[in-house]
């Protein structure tokens, strides 16, 4: 079911998902998230920050101290994804973390056209009294953060201390990588009461996945989400079909 998962996550990566009112407060999902990568890794990765523009003090955390000096300069090298969050690997072994929280996103300004990177589940704001952080790079690109309910975050870590970040300490497999697979699942839920839908939306159990995405999955694999994630193991600890139907690809 996971390999359909995957189908419908390429979908999403290409066409925007529509959702209905009661949804359309939830938190940026991770196939956004991973179109706001592509859309922005052309004009970040590979360019140095010239001057970055912090508006406020925070989002929903404060912005690392001395925010804007401390950018000022560095070459982005990398930009990637964990879960939900964006990575920017700077030189000298620092990390960007950027979560988009609900209605993050981002304008990318190059010349006189502007983009804005990713496809949405619903539209995201363009006022400027909502961009709270503008990246001016050269080459001459303006990247601006906007984002009206200020639910997300930009945080700074040692890169090679990335994984014991409290962040990502213990965040679970990505959904789309090849460490998921009926075994895992099997292995993690096995003897578990809790709903198949909790167990989903667990991130130490599986990282990046949210309520739409979890609801699709289960939907996919004919699973009742108020099931006990129990039901991914059978007696003796192994993928029952339930596992096997969720991640087909293991082979297991």
């Amino acid at each position: 079911m996971f390999r359909r998962m995957r189908r419908t996550i390429a979908r999403a990566l290409r066409f925007r998902y529509h959702m209905t009112k009661s949804e359309e407060n939830s938190v940026t999902e991770l196939p956004e998230v991973e179109t706001v990568r592509r859309g922005l890794a052309p004009v970040m990765e590979g360019a140095l920050v010239e001057r970055l523009e912090a508006r406020r003090a925070d989002l929903r955390w404060p912005f690392p101290e001395h925010f804007a000096e401390r950018m000022k300069g560095r070459r982005i090298e990398r930009l990637r994804r964990r879960a939900k969050y964006l990575l920017a690997d700077l030189d000298r072994d620092e990390t960007l973390i950027m979560h988009l929280g609900m209605s993050g996103s981002f304008r990318v300004l190059l010349g006189n056209e502007e983009t804005s990177p990713g496809e949405f589940m619903y539209p995201r704001s363009v006022a400027s009294n909502h961009d709270h952080v503008v990246f001016h790079m050269s080459p001459r690109a303006t990247v601006t953060y906007n984002d009206p309910r200020r639910f997300g975050a930009m945080l700074m870590g040692d890169t090679a201390k990335l994984a014991d970040h409290p962040l990502f300490r213990g965040l679970g497999p990505e959904p789309l990588g090849e460490e998921l697979s009926a075994d895992y699942l099997a292995q993690k839920c096995a003897g578990r009461k809790t709903s198949l839908k909790a167990a989903l939306l667990d991130q130490r159990i599986v990282a990046g996945l949210g309520n739409i995405y979890v609801s699709e999955a289960l939907h996919l694999a004919h699973l009742s989400p108020k099931k006990p994630a129990g039901v991914l193991a059978d007696k003796k600890g192994a993928p029952a079909d339930a596992a096997k139907r969720l991640v087909p690809r293991s082979g297991r």
